[in-house]
């Protein structure tokens, strides 16, 4: 009998050829890069009619004050909008039973008093005359914003919704939730738009138990949730919010549980676990849309979740989810009580969506025990139903958190959070100054040939750079390749391109190089020249940038001085074998660049030191005995825009100037045009080389930690 991760490896491996053969037909279409908000003020009528302290957070103006935020910040104004509408009831009973949607129905024509008996049925529920219309128009604008992604008509999009939905089941309202707008919306994008993997990411604080029982035996969805759990004592304290619940029969290893066992949970935390739990089997699901249950109490200063995760996080995790289903991202509101830090996290979710670079990763980049008892838990319960996580080898923590008396560094260093008054002062630090990047062009210093490529619009390349003769004498002396006028030229593009990133005038770039190891050379003395100093024409000279990480994929030569400079980390994946050390790491020999050992790489070891080390500037360099497909290239190059805030410089030999479309694009933030593809798994030596040098490096680098022995 076939596990659930075999079963639906079969199913791809069957269309795998056909999807390999339509991506080498195709010509890259441009995707859509329209980004759509729904909203409807409607959606607001609702309101508590009588005391209940549970339920009186749920407030209208968890919608109003949302939406006066991302109008304030210009993000409604270049969102593509969309109508809601009212969701018709067969589309509700594709989730909910017709009973159940009759006596919603019904609350239509009831009084006050019978309005509360009814609630009174259920758990942490009210209701409202304008409960039906409302409800039917947060499941309508969730399919709305799904038809118009799958349709093609934008690229990805937000709806901002209430009631939420994620507690709902088939015949009941919970937790403020009336009918299940996610779910309802992958039972309509399989029936309507025939898609068979569907993956669900709920980052609410509260575990969405109602959607996990409509799909816990349907193995076209993988629903991930993550929530305050505290061994069973947090709402809604149930069993099957535990690691081990994996879901039912056909279902099994398509429900992914990480229990939170305690508060204060912090940005380090959370991309821990979408690095070692989601993003790997994510990768191997393949999925053909993802749906964001995006309940924001789980962001600082909301009074349910008691987490501190602040809202650039959010940030982080869309941009690690948009690689996915080619791009194809619907984020559906769920819960989020605080109303500042709701709209804060709001806003810089769809300004990635939108294509901006994200904001720096803050806080202290190193997981809590908690939290890596939870992911421990969590891959050890689905090793026997996910290739990606097969070579692990460690069990399930048996002694619980409670005992080690971790309580997790606090977001600031020594402070802590402890009372209302500091939660509400330390937020108003936070987020009295709104984030608010530029998302300056992108520079190209590649030969003159390559102006008959696809390129984005917002694209400066580079003119010929005169080289004083100081500078040519010096750079011809690192390598023969320099001699010529056109490889001077080159160069001189290359470092005027350079100069442009570290001084701000634009955010990354493509380079070519005859030699590119003499380009790295050149580039990493250059980025440590000019690095410590930018010119800012309103406070003059300051220091930004002190660490650069440098990812070599092949054989490249990188000078012994560079190697030891405490503000460079660089990682060579498929270069020849030297000792590690904390600032030079190395994954050796050709076997390094295959599918699967890269893409193992890549979660497990290049985006957790990547994401440790907070670069200010990301080096990605494709030097002679580079076998990498264009794919995980492209794949590195959006997932490293993450820990540099989008500064990044990518060089390539001269052989590899096909790539720069690919590239640039990817740069740009257009999503992949194809899927990811059928999955392929490490060879068992390079799966035990990978693991082998992460727990090498962990000490050094925590976040490569996946468990607490």
């Amino acid at each position: 009998m076939r596990g659930g991760w075999e079963a639906g490896r079969t199913r791809r491996l069957r269309s795998s050829t056909a999807r390999a053969g339509i991506r080498m037909a195709e010509n890259r279409p441009p995707r859509p890069q329209g980004t759509a908000l729904i909203y409807d003020k409607d959606m607001t009528r609702v309101r508590l009619l009588w005391d209940d302290p549970e339920c009186g957070i749920e407030v209208p103006e968890r919608l109003t004050s949302t939406y006066a935020r991302l109008s304030h910040r210009g993000l409604v104004q270049r969102c593509v909008r969309l109508p809601a509408r009212e969701a018709t009831e067969e589309e509700l009973e594709l989730v909910h039973s017709p009973e159940y949607v009759a006596v919603v129905k019904g609350t239509q024509t009831m009084s006050k008093e019978e309005l509360q008996t009814l609630a009174q049925q259920y758990d942490a529920v009210y209701f409202h005359p304008s409960t039906f219309p409302c409800a039917r128009m947060a499941v309508g604008a969730t399919l709305q914003l799904v038809d118009a992604v799958l349709t093609g008509a934008v690229g990805n999009g937000m709806a901002l919704v209430r009631p939420p939905g994620h507690h709902s089941q088939r015949d009941a309202a919970n937790g403020f939730c009336v009918f299940n707008n996610v779910a309802i919306a992958a039972e309509h994008a399989k029936r309507r738009h025939g898609l068979q993997r569907i993956l669900i990411v709920d980052w609410d604080i509260h575990h969405g138990q109602g959607t996990q029982r409509v799909f816990e035996s349907d193995p076209s969805v993988l629903y991930f949730s993550w929530h305050r759990y505290e061994h069973q004592s947090f709402w809604p304290r149930l069993r099957e919010s535990d690691y081990d619940a994996v879901g039912q029969g056909p279902g099994r290893g398509f429900t992914v549980n990480v229990p939170w066992n305690k508060v204060g949970m912090r940005n380090a935390d959370y991309v821990s676990v979408f690095l070692h739990v989601l993003l790997p089997l994510a990768i191997e699901f393949d999925p053909e849309l993802v749906l964001v249950s995006a309940g924001f109490d789980s962001g600082i200063g909301d009074p349910e979740g008691q987490m501190k995760a602040t809202p650039e996080c959010f940030a982080h995790l869309t941009l690690l989810l948009l690689p996915l289903a080619r791009g194809r991202l619907c984020a559906v509101l769920e819960g989020g009580y605080h109303l500042q830090s709701l709209a804060e996290c709001v806003c810089l979710t769809l300004q990635t969506l939108l294509g901006d670079p994200v904001p720096p990763l803050s806080g202290d980049p190193t997981p809590c025990l908690s939290a890596l008892e939870s992911i421990q838990n969590v891959r050890a319960a689905h090793v026997p139903h996910w290739a990606s996580l097969r070579h692990e080898e460690t069990g399930p923590v048996l002694t619980p958190s409670t005992q080690r008396g971790d309580t997790g560094a606090s977001l600031l260093g020594a402070q802590s959070l402890g009372t209302t008054d500091r939660v509400g002062s330390l937020l108003d630090k936070l987020l009295s100054c709104p984030i608010s990047l530029p998302y300056p062009d992108i520079g190209l210093a590649v030969p003159d040939s390559a102006a008959s490529f696809n390129l984005p619009p917002a694209l400066l390349q580079e003119k010929d750079v005169a080289l004083s003769k100081e500078e040519a004498a010096t750079w011809a002396r690192l390598d023969s390749a320099f001699t010529e006028d056109q490889a001077f030229a080159d160069l001189g593009k290359l470092l005027a391109l350079l100069d442009k990133i570290l001084t701000g005038q634009i955010r990354a770039g493509i380079a070519v190089s005859p030699s590119v190891s003499a380009a790295l050379a050149v580039a990493l003395r250059r980025g440590l020249s000019l690095g410590a100093q930018r010119c800012d024409p309103d406070i003059g000279i300051r220091s930004v940038f002190s660490r650069l990480l440098c990812v070599a994929i092949g054989d490249l030569d990188v000078p012994e001085d560079l190697r030891d400079n405490g503000q460079i980390l660089l990682l060579n994946i498929g270069g020849k074998e030297t000792a590690p050390t904390p600032t030079c790491i190395c994954l050796a020999g050709h076997e390094a660049t295959e599918p699967g050992a890269f893409l193992l790489a890549l979660t497990s070891l290049i985006l957790p030191v990547a994401y440790n080390f907070q670069p200010e500037l990301v080096l990605v360099v494709l030097g002679p005995g580079c076998s990498l497909r264009s794919l995980d290239v492209e794949l590195l190059t959006r997932l490293l825009q993450g820990p540099a805030a989008g500064r990044m410089l990518l060089l390539l030999q001269n052989s590899e100037l096909p790539l720069v479309e690919a590239l640039a694009w990817a740069l740009a933030g257009r999503a992949l045009p194809s899927a990811l593809g059928p999955f392929f798994s490490a060879s068992p030596k390079q799966a035990l080389a990978v693991t082998h040098l992460c727990r090498q490096l962990q000490l050094d680098w925590p976040m490569l930690q996946v468990s607490v022995t």
